[in-house]
């Protein structure tokens, strides 16, 4: 019942005429471009981090008794 009301005042405004536009800082392939290039800049922060995984080879982890939670299942490693 409520979405019909809605509807009904939605359709009732909407026929009302012409609506004008909001106005616009620049125009809107300049506001696309400046988008893109931001979007593209944060692309590019992000790749330059995924090198830092590869740095060094990976160490394995050695099971340590003084842990808050130790690992229950560590295969025979630590003592």
């Amino acid at each position: 019942m409520l979405s019909q009301q809605i509807a009904t005042i939605v359709a009732a405004a909407g026929g009302s005429g012409h609506e004008e536009l909001a106005p616009l800082i620049a125009p809107p392939f300049v506001i696309g471009g400046i988008m893109f290039a931001v979007l593209m800049t944060m692309l590019f922060i992000t790749l330059s981090y995924s090198n830092l995984g590869k740095r060094h080879e990976a160490v394995e982890e050695h099971a340590d008794p003084h842990r808050q939670h130790p690992n229950k299942h560590d295969h025979g490693q630590g003592h």
